[in-house]
């Protein structure tokens, strides 16, 4: 081989920048999401903010753009507004009855500190939610917990992510993962210097015979 052989050429910033890009999911405008669905409802912003138990203020802010939602907020406005929680992503796309996503098609609600993208859009009656959580270091759900009905998985990729669930720590590293009862009160946090990835799977459909054990929890 010689000198000008080059078997393994170097890839510049620029390329590697370019396929970073790429390779990332495309982020929805949450804010207008929220104001087509609050009037798709009838609902004013003081109507979703009492039944969401949100202040008026932090829903004029996430619909003119001006904050990010957390988790738990898209949460408590999804209940109140009775869509799962992905209807934030992106406006209803046609129902197919198999979806294969490409790495960067996927659609985004941006977070505080991070980004959460449906893996399952366009898929025809989903009786679950797939979707890659990323959060950036010492960011979490929120500072409220979580409740909603059915079951909630989650498999850490990268990372350290702290789970909290009926005030009982679960540590989650890359190849763990946990599956409970989302009617548990929990919330999440990554506690490592480096940014964390898992897949949420959310499960939102009640089962035969757990219904009024689930919302009894779930209204207290």
């Amino acid at each position: 081989m010689t000198r000008h052989d080059h078997p393994h050429p170097m890839r510049s910033h620029h390329d590697a920048a370019a396929e970073a890009a790429a390779l990332a999911p495309e982020v929805a405008d949450v804010g207008t999401r929220l104001r087509a669905l609050r009037e798709a409802h009838s609902l004013s912003i003081r109507a979703l903010a009492e039944a969401s138990g949100l202040a008026i203020n932090t829903l004029s802010l996430i619909e003119h753009g001006k904050t990010s939602p957390s988790v738990s907020t898209l949460q408590q406005l999804a209940q109140a507004l009775q869509v799962p929680i992905t209807a934030f992503f992106a406006p209803e796309v046609p129902a197919l009855p198999l979806v294969f996503c490409k790495a960067g098609q996927q659609r985004a609600a941006p977070l505080p500190h991070g980004l959460l993208a449906d893996l399952g859009a366009g898929m025809a009656r989903r009786t679950l939610e797939p979707l890659l959580l990323t959060l950036d270091p010492q960011a979490g759900s929120g500072s409220q917990a979580i409740v909603h009905p059915g079951q909630e998985f989650i498999y850490c990729l990268e990372g350290r992510l702290a789970y909290t669930v009926a005030e009982e720590v679960y540590l989650l590293e890359p190849g763990d993962s946990l599956l409970f009862e989302a009617a548990l009160p929990h919330r999440w946090q990554n506690v490592a210097p480096t940014p964390v990835r898992a897949l949420l799977v959310l499960c939102p459909y009640e089962q035969p015979g757990s219904a009024v054990v689930r919302h009894g929890l779930a209204m207290r």
